[in-house]
């Protein structure tokens, strides 16, 4: 009885079996398949496009680098759906994302912090027209070296607070003083053991050193005084630095 000749043979001319199984694996090829092997046409070779329904071809190869696969206009990656490109990895990607929130959130702080420090400053020269009219102070300071504040007073003071002005040459010590006198507060400043009245700063609260002038206050860089702005007297103990809540003082009536 003749032999059937079921199934399909090897496309691998040196192997050439008959088949049960396409897969080279599956019958044990020792032979690498031909994928899309160049054409003779008419004496010229041309090399096929590998992707799916192209019928283009080139007369020289344009191999993918990745897949080694030939292609016409399809030869990068992305175009041709390389199977071996590289996905940027979506947890890779939140992690850039927040990264980059992070970033724009401290500049936002930043420029926050600029526009605080702008709108303090309009805020004391808009209250500084209306000191002018009513602030309290020695009537024979030459206007250039006028300094106004809104001076808030101790707690226990029977007013909340009182338009005032200082030569800005003086020192916190002298301004302490004379403030002391215009709003008749006891002042002990010279007795040891006694409370201190001190001047703080109106957003801080840190109490000024007494040598300390309010032209260096006025310039400092980071948390300066306005013209025009506020300030806090405060009886304070020894060992004290500042103040511990400033809105005590500015929200009171």
């Amino acid at each position: 009885m003749a032999e059937l000749d079921l199934g399909k043979h090897c496309r691998v001319e040196s192997c050439n079996q008959n088949l049960e199984h396409r897969s080279r694996e599956a019958h044990s090829c020792s032979e690498e398949p031909v994928k899309r092997e160049s054409r003779t046409e008419g004496g010229s070779t041309s090399y096929p496009c590998s992707f799916q329904d192209c019928k283009g071809k080139e007369l020289l190869p344009v191999t993918c680098p990745q897949c080694e696969k030939h292609f016409c206009l399809h030869r990068h990656q992305a175009d041709h759906s390389c199977e071996k490109l590289e996905v940027q990895k979506p947890r890779m990607a939140a992690t850039k994302e927040l990264v980059q929130k992070i970033i724009e959130s401290k500049d936002g702080s930043k420029s926050k912090g600029r526009r605080g420090a702008k709108n303090s400053a309009t805020a004391a020269k808009v209250a500084l027209m209306k000191l002018k009219l009513h602030a309290a102070g020695d009537k024979g300071l030459p206007q250039t070296e006028r300094t106004y504040f809104q001076v808030y007073l101790p707690k226990e003071s029977k007013d909340a607070s009182q338009p005032m002005f200082f030569c800005s040459k003086w020192s916190v010590g002298k301004v302490v003083d004379y403030a002391a006198s215009l709003a008749s507060l006891k002042n002990n400043n010279n007795v040891l053991t006694a409370k201190k009245l001190r001047l703080c700063h109106p957003q801080t609260g840190e109490a000024f050193r007494m040598d300390d002038t309010l032209l260096s206050l006025l310039a400092h860089p980071e948390t300066p005084l306005y013209n025009g702005g506020n300030v806090i007297l405060e009886y304070l103990e020894n060992n004290c630095t500042g103040l511990d809540d400033v809105s005590d003082y500015i929200t009171k009536t």
